[in-house]
């Protein structure tokens, strides 16, 4: 550790210090406070936070970084009582008690008190008591703490002689390393408590030490402090009431400080330094104990029985196929594969890693638990294949194990596992059972406050008029992971609201100071350790509901000391999978093994060709269906090469991979030997794994080091590219290629670097979107069953996936108390609703219907209301089942029912007594007066009371659709769905066909009239704004209920979709003359808009001729709503299809426009979109206008294009939303 100069250090060390981890009441960032300490001559500081070790790794390498001494420590609660009892603090009063672990053995114990204070001692607050404090107390410092400590609290209340006696247990305990704590904070209370502390150490003999308890770093910080104060307490700083601190001393003070407020006890200053003195322990990274697979065979080593389990696997996976036994090498290089994998898995010392994957893989298979053929770079190794751990043939599909484990680089193996979400718990209880509780556990995770998230939080702290900060969140861009000072340099409107507001200005400053600062804990969603010895031994635990056990260490500092992290993860296609396979096998009498399914079916990749995709895993979303489309995939290489190059960055790759595939281009290869390589994806570096074997072919590298290189290029460092090109120009050279050469593959290397997919993970994706995709291809009605059931209670996906049923020709079915489950069920070629789906209908109340229905099916309303318990299926229950249709198939309709319930149920009672009461009376005998109720005579709902009915229960309109009156006006003229629109670029234009569900007129504050419309079509809602200009136009056409075209522009306000009306045609049932004329020019003058306020984000400088100065035309972005429109797939349509008559010359003025921002002209996309000009060849010029001097510049003609949907996706992918449009 590089020290500080003796002679400079203070002699005065923080023993008492608070960081972010002490949550929502801490307001000093870790990295900050060791820096702090450091600047102010500090030799040592400790980490105090209440009740948690969270920052314990963080801090000490922050310390270490520093150069000064960390010691690691925790502010504990603790109870004078058993940490067992409960009660009222009243009862059992809950102090506070710092400890420090003084060496090693101390920090073992401090972890264990942790832990035990968590899981036995738990009530209000993590609680310790005497019995584990006295049992764990070797190796600790302990300090009486604040006014909070047993101590204090005694001198407070002028209780001497038990504040006495509570010293003497303490020193009991810890003998010389007991310190009495002063502290002084210009509080009257500390004043009082330290005068009698003074006296007690005199008394006792035991040593005084000063504190300063540090919550933040300065004076002026207090104010931050009380604002997560009262984050976390959800007050305002408005309230008088509020919980706070009485004073701003809670600061890091600097050494001078603290000696002046101790000068009469100096001692109390010296006794610091001798804490700090007294510790001496280094914290040990690397890898922690890991676990020992048992049981093994007899005279086996850990090695030997994984050898023999993956031998017995290689041939179960491979003998079956004619290659193994046919002559040809393949038998060989397979056992040469297995064999040298289980070297290196030997050589590093993971064979018990191995064996103990296998063995809870093992079980969750014998079990019936489906998991997932793979995921990530483990699916790359041979050994994992043979042990079923994996489903992805590494041999077949070219995958290479150093991707996964590289023998020149050790690190921990990472295999992560997918199994059916619903029964992955049964999998991690059968590990904790079988390793101990004590050696398993989940791992934490932090939620914190990001950049909106901490303006919304510190708004209300502030009391700021929600409208004000409603506004400035809504002003930070939706770019995930964006930061509030990146927010600042990117948006103008929000700079300017600061500008002019006092009050968004002062918001914006103290967000900035509590984001990412963590807000609160919870459970990562897969991730479990498991140790060699007890966890406590190596973490601190506590509590994570429903008996779970959790880490307080986070992922990364897990992996940092060396634990084994495994992650099981629930993937929800797995249940999907389940649920169907075991319907077909039940309906059909047909059970389905994959592993004798050919990946070449016709049927599966017709269905694909056609974009037919929803459902389909990670290929079903809007873009992914048109490339589907676009590509016609025909093996299961181009469903790995699609999951691999739909990502941003390599997205500008596609259009050139399905010109190789179709034969338009000559497919080239920056080097002749390369093309065994790179063949497969058209001459395109596509996965990770090419790049090795790009540089194990041309270099010579070894698949090792070939994956160092990959790694090191990948970083983007000056210094490391120019060592590794000389590394790699040189092992070029000595294989016999030119230096040219090899400088330009070098080239394309550090290019591809960022896009490279891992191919093992694409290839086990790929194989779970190619299960998903033949199963709907062969068996559609029982895979939408499938799938409908698992977004139960997720309406807009509901509604998406019954939409696509009626698109399949698939009939949906109302719920019925007769025939329903629970969830979706697949029933004579149609999907039927479960009564899960009906809204106020309960598991206690679908578990009654299903109990009397197996005896006999409900025959009428007063049957069922007879049959089943009315306190469960209650009154609200039978409304709600009656609305919704379930009952429809029971005499009466739905109206009927609903008027006959309350004389029905009444009846069903009545009858129910009497029976009780003949039953008594005449022993048994049962025979009662059998009445029916009469159905009054009544209308049935009309079809749009039915429709808002099943609206309301089930979440979307099921007998039917508004929609329906116009469908045969809509369908040929392929307008876009809300749920598209919701995937849209901000400013995208849409025209859809919309029924208005609710419209509000409003006056804005210059008094001009607008208004709001809620809108909807089959699958989902949205609300729209209709500003005044455009509100003059089409307020006379808007009508509550009314069915219209709406043309709009996409906007994104807190991720949910939004629209900016620019026109409505309204429609009705009959055929309207010039529709298709209307909704054409509609998208002509989206097209048009998007062209004249296009916003392009980034710049470039490419071979270019000026523009004449007087067509430049400056972007406009302001006005009274910020909106940007961008070109679109219908817009780039219009472009190409322009009507014949058109005249030539005003087809030739046409141009593509992509804006180059100020702050981007520097950046390093030049080439990048040189590339993608370059690669999208056509007839229109492409111009740039350049935001800084407001010009325009075209391009030369070698950088005309032909417009596409992927070009202007890749490009705003490159440069920003909204940067092209075609003008």
């Amino acid at each position: 550790m590089n020290g500080i100069d003796s002679s400079e250090q203070s002699s005065f060390v923080h023993l008492h210090v608070h960081s972010e981890y002490s949550l929502l009441d801490g307001a000093a960032r870790i990295r900050d406070l060791a820096a702090r300490a450091a600047s102010l001559g500090m030799k040592a500081l400790a980490l105090t936070d209440h009740g948690v070790m969270y920052g314990a790794i963080p801090f000490y390498r922050a310390c270490a970084q520093q150069g000064i001494k960390p010691i690691i420590g925790c502010e504990m609660y603790y109870t004078a009582g058993s940490r067992f009892e409960k009660g009222t603090r009243k009862e059992n009063p809950i102090y506070h008690l710092i400890l420090l672990a003084k060496n090693e053995t101390g920090y073992r114990n401090l972890m264990k008190l942790s832990s035990i204070a968590h899981l036995e001692g738990f009530h209000y607050k993590p609680r310790i008591d005497m019995e584990s404090l006295a049992a764990h107390a070797e190796g600790l410092i302990c300090l009486s703490s604040c006014l909070h400590g047993e101590i204090s609290q005694h001198l407070l209340h002028d209780r001497s002689e038990e504040a006495r006696a509570a010293a003497l247990r303490y020193k009991a305990v810890f003998g010389d390393d007991f310190y009495l704590e002063l502290q002084d904070h210009g509080m009257l209370e500390q004043k009082k408590v330290a005068v009698s502390m003074i006296a007690l150490a005199a008394e006792t003999g035991i040593k005084l030490a000063a504190t300063n308890d540090v919550h933040y770093l300065a004076p002026e910080d207090a104010e931050v402090q009380d604002v997560l104060l009262c984050i976390g307490t959800g007050k305002s700083v408005d309230d008088p009431d509020r919980m706070r601190m009485n004073t701003d001393q809670l600061y890091m003070k600097s050494g001078e400080e603290m000696e002046r407020l101790f000068r009469h006890v100096p001692e109390a200053i010296a006794h610091t330094a001798e804490i700090a003195d007294k510790i001496s322990f280094e914290l040990t990274f690397g890898r922690a104990a890991l676990p020992a697979f048992h049981p093994v065979p007899e005279r086996l080593s850990s090695a030997d029985y994984l050898a023999q389990l993956c031998r017995e696997g290689l041939v179960s996976r491979y003998s079956l196929l004619e290659q193994w036994s046919d002559g040809t090498d393949f038998r060989r290089l397979a056992e040469e594969r297995l064999a040298y994998e289980l070297s290196v898995i030997e050589n590093m010392g993971f064979s018990d890693y191995f064996l103990i994957v296998w063995d809870f893989i093992r079980f969750a298979h014998e079990q019936g638990i489906r998991t997932g053929p793979g995921r990530g770079s483990s699916a790359g190794s041979l050994v994992a294949y043979t042990l079923r751990i994996t489903d992805v043939d590494p041999l077949k599909y070219k995958l290479l194990f150093e991707r996964f484990l590289n023998p020149e680089r050790i690190t921990m193996p990472d295999i992560d596992i997918d199994f059916n979400d619903e029964r992955r718990d049964e999998v991690i209880a059968y590990v904790a059972e079988k390793y101990g509780e004590d050696h398993v556990a989940q791992i934490i995770t932090f939620g914190t406050m990001a950049a909106k998230a901490a303006v919304r939080d510190v708004g209300r702290a502030m009391n700021v008029p929600f409208a004000e900060v409603d506004r400035a969140a809504k002003l930070i861009p939706n770019q995930l992971g964006i930061t509030l000072e990146e927010a600042l340099r990117q948006s103008e409107a929000l700079r300017e609201a600061c500008e002019r507001q006092p009050k968004t200005d002062a918001l914006l400053k103290m967000a900035l100071k509590v984001e990412g600062m963590p807000r609160h804990a919870s459970t990562h969603a897969a991730g479990v350790i498991i140790s060699g010895g007890p966890l406590t031994d190596y973490v601190p635990l506590q509590s994570g509901g429903e008996r779970s056990v959790l880490t307080q260490y986070s992922m990364e500092h897990l992996e940092a000391i060396g634990l084994l992290k495994m992650d099981f993860l629930g993937l929800r296609t797995l249940s999907i999978l389940e649920r169907t396979l075991g319907w077909v096998k039940q309906q059909y009498g047909v059970h389905i093994d994959f592993r004798t399914i050919s990946d070449n079916d016709r049927l599966t990749y017709e269905m694909l060709g056609r974009g037919d995709t929803m459902g389909i895993f990670q290929l079903e979303s809007t873009g992914v269906r048109r490339v589907l489309r676009e590509m016609k995939p025909s093996d299961f290489e181009d469903i790995v090469s699609v999951l691999a190059l739909y990502r941003p960055g390599p997205m500008e790759f596609i259009p050139k991979y399905i010109q190789g595939k179709h034969g338009d281009i000559q497919v080239e290869y920056p080097h002749p030997t390369l093309e065994p390589i790179l063949a497969d994806t058209y001459g395109i570096i596509v996965y990770q794994e090419q790049i090795m074997q790009i540089a194990s072919r041309m270099a010579g590298f070894s698949l090792g080091e070939a994956d160092l290189l990959r790694r090191a290029v990948s970083k983007k460092k000056r210094e490391v590219l120019d060592e590794q090109r000389s590394h790699f120009v040189q092992g070029s050279l000595s294989q016999g290629y030119a230096e040219e050469d090899a400088n330009l593959v070098y080239d394309m290397i550090v290019r591809f670097a960022d896009y490279g997919f891992p191919r093992a993970h694409a290839a086990a994706y790929g194989v779970l979107a190619f299960q998903t995709a033949w199963l709907k291809a062969h068996h559609p009605v029982p895979f939408m069953a499938a799938m409908l059931a698992s977004v139960t209670g997720n309406q807009r996906k509901t509604a998406e996936y019954v939409d696509e049923c009626r698109r399949m020709g698939i009939g949906v079915l109302p719920p019925d108390v007769n025939e329903s489950g629970v969830t979706f069920t697949p029933v004579e070629g149609a999907v039927r609703f479960g009564l899960a789906a009906v809204k106020n209908v309960g598991t206690q109340a679908i578990e009654a219907l299903e109990r009397e229905r197996a005896e006999q099916p409900f025959e009428s309303l007063l049957d069922l209301c007879r049959r089943v318990d009315l306190r469960v299926v209650n009154k609200r229950v039978l409304e709600s089942l009656i609305q919704a249709g379930a009952l429809d198939s029971l005499p009466g309709h739905r109206a009927q029912q609903l008027a006959a319930l309350d004389e029905t149920v009444e009846a069903a009672l009545k009858w129910r007594k009497e029976r009780e009461e003949l039953q008594i009376e005449l022993f048994g005998f049962d025979e009662v007066q059998n009445w029916d109720i009469e159905m009054p005579d009544i209308r049935p709902y009309t079809t749009g009371e039915q429709l808002e009915l099943e609206r309301e229960l089930l979440g979307l309109y099921l007998s039917g659709h508004p929609l329906d009156a116009a469908e045969e006006l809509l369908a040929p003229l392929s307008l876009d769905r809300l749920v598209d629109l919701a995937e849209a670029p901000e400013g995208a234009g849409s025209v859809a066909g919309l029924r208005i569900v609710s419209l509000k007129p409003f006056t804005n504050k210059k008094g001009n009239a607008m208004g709001f419309l809620e809108l909807e079509d089959r699958i989902m809602r949205v609300e729209a704004v209709v500003f005044p200009a455009v509100w003059k136009r089409v307020s006379d056409k808007l009508e509550k209920g009314g069915l219209a075209i709406v043309s709009a522009t996409v906007q994104h306000q807190e991720e949910e979709l939004k629209l900016i009306v620019e026109d409505v045609l309204p429609i009705g049932g009959e055929a309207a003359p010039g529709l298709a004329d209307r909704v054409r020019q509609m998208r002509r003058q989206l097209a048009s808009r998007a062209a004249r306020t296009a916003s392009p984000q980034s710049q470039l400088q490419l071979q270019s001729k000026p523009q004449p100065e007087q067509r430049s035309r400056p972007y406009s972005g302001s006005g009274e709503r910020r909106t940007v429109e961008t070109a679109t797939e219908r817009q780039t349509e219009t472009a190409e299809r322009k009507p014949a008559s058109a005249a030539p010359r005003q087809r030739q003025q046409q141009r593509v426009y992509i804006k180059i921002s100020a702050a981007t002209e520097q950046s390093g996309a030049l080439e990048r979109l040189q590339a993608l000009l370059a690669g999208h060849s056509g007839a229109l010029n492409t111009v740039l206008f350049y935001e800084r001097n407001q010009k325009l510049i075209a391009l030369s003609d070698m950088y005309k294009v032909k417009p596409s949907p992927e070009l202007f996706a890749a490009i705003e992918e490159l440069l920003g939303a909204g940067t092209v449009a075609v003008k």
